[in-house]
């Protein structure tokens, strides 16, 4: 495997008889995996070389290598003289080198496995964690929502939950939604209240304690949806260069985002199990765990298809959409979606002040609602539970009220 990536037999001879040798085939395997080029290989190779040096020379094992001995080892690579340390490149891939041998000497056993960061101090709000996930189905996504605002509300009553009552949380409320937006001041009251339900469900607080908070001023049909029209869509569409991977890849998320109207999370979170090609079927796992069957259209499943044969690299995970840039993975969380669809939109030349995959959902909700859909229809696909909800989604049917709209009479001064 080294021989691959080193051509010299001094370096292949080098790297073979120093401390690094009984790891390095295993890593290089692994960031061949991965999708890393032949040149950056060896960057990597060469620096955890020189790391595993370095821990022979100060008598460490590889065994006892922590977070503090890999920050010495990058802190000493400006002064080092030595042969590896010579070209600024390798000093400037170390961090990058040493984020993946960790993980990689943990995977195999040589390092313990980390154990995993305390996000929270208080038990009260690892006990609401286990909770929400565990009774409400939430997603992490939505706990970190969570955990902007809850940790602050304890502090009102230095921690001691059971000293919340009605006049605390409407206190609460007036100084913390001062200057939040109407989105992020029903998202606080929303956090509030769900805090409160869990801890009436415990029986830390006294039953109706949830209702002392009113739901946070809005006023709904005030404006219209935002959505792009069918011209429009088609240029996102073609946006996407299908003589690429990349662009069979976006092509594919853009259809998923417009044709089913799926959320971002919706699609980062797809595996290849869901599609079931036999029935033209795709199933989604949306909200709440709550797990919906929609129809794989022809052009939508010939984009997935095209994807999967040619442009989806060939790695070992459950992933539909992975990432194409080394390290290549599933993406992280679904902001990466949002982001290729607003590249989407900006390579198309639409000027729009909210760009990302939601306007692509409520254009799939208008031009449904356009089509003569019904709102109930367009309610099941798009996974609503309240009719409410979707008519968020599809409010109006613009065109239509142009053709019965009177023209406004001019006043006379």
């Amino acid at each position: 495997m080294l021989a691959c990536h080193f051509k010299s037999a001094q370096s292949l001879n080098r790297i073979n008889t120093g401390p690094a040798a009984p790891f390095l085939e295993g890593f290089v395997e692994t960031l061949e995996a991965t999708g890393y080029s032949d040149r950056t290989i060896r960057y990597h190779v060469g620096a955890v070389h020189h790391l595993c040096s370095w821990a022979a020379d100060k008598s460490r094992s590889l065994s006892t290598l922590d977070d503090a001995a890999f920050g010495l080892f990058l802190s000493h690579l400006p002064s080092c003289r030595c042969a590896l340390t010579q070209h600024g490149k390798f000093i400037h891939h170390a961090r990058f080198s040493v984020a993946l041998f960790g993980p990689y000497l943990r995977e195999i056993g040589v390092l313990p496995q980390a154990k995993p960061k305390e996000v929270m101090q208080e038990p009260i709000l690892a006990s609401f964690h286990h909770w929400m996930l565990n009774h409400r189905g939430v997603k992490e996504s939505t706990l970190k929502i969570y955990d902007r605002f809850i940790p602050a509300l304890l502090e009102t009553v230095e921690g001691n939950a059971t000293r919340i009552d009605a006049g605390t949380l409407r206190s609460f409320f007036c100084v913390h939604s001062k200057d939040l937006s109407q989105g992020s001041a029903s998202n606080l009251t929303n956090t509030v209240r769900m805090f409160v339900r869990y801890l009436v469900a415990e029986g830390i607080s006294s039953p109706g304690l949830d209702n002392a908070l009113p739901t946070a001023a809005s006023w709904r049909n005030t404006s219209l949806p935002r959505y792009l029209g069918s011209s429009d869509i088609d240029r996102v569409i073609a946006a996407c260069d299908r003589s690429t991977k990349e662009g069979l890849r976006d092509r594919a998320i853009i259809l998923l985002l417009v044709r089913l109207g799926l959320r971002a999370s919706d699609v980062c979170g797809l595996q290849l199990e869901d599609l079931d090609w036999s029935e033209a079927s795709i199933r989604v796992s949306g909200k709440g765990r709550r797990d919906a069957q929609l129809p794989l259209t022809q052009e939508v499943g010939d984009a997935v298809l095209a994807y999967l044969q040619s442009g989806r690299p060939p790695i070992k995970a459950a992933s539909v959409f992975v990432r194409h840039k080394p390290p290549i993975r599933p993406f992280a969380s679904s902001s990466a979606i949002s982001a290729i669809a607003a590249s989407a939109i900006h390579r198309a030349g639409i000027q729009l002040s909210c760009r990302g995959s939601h306007v692509l959902r409520h254009s799939a909700a208008t031009a449904m609602l356009r089509n003569g859909v019904s709102l109930q229809e367009i309610g099941t696909v798009l996974r609503h539970r309240y009719l409410h909800t979707t008519l968020h989604y599809a409010k109006v049917d613009t065109a239509l009220l142009r053709l019965v709209a009177h023209p406004w009479p001019e006043v006379a001064r």
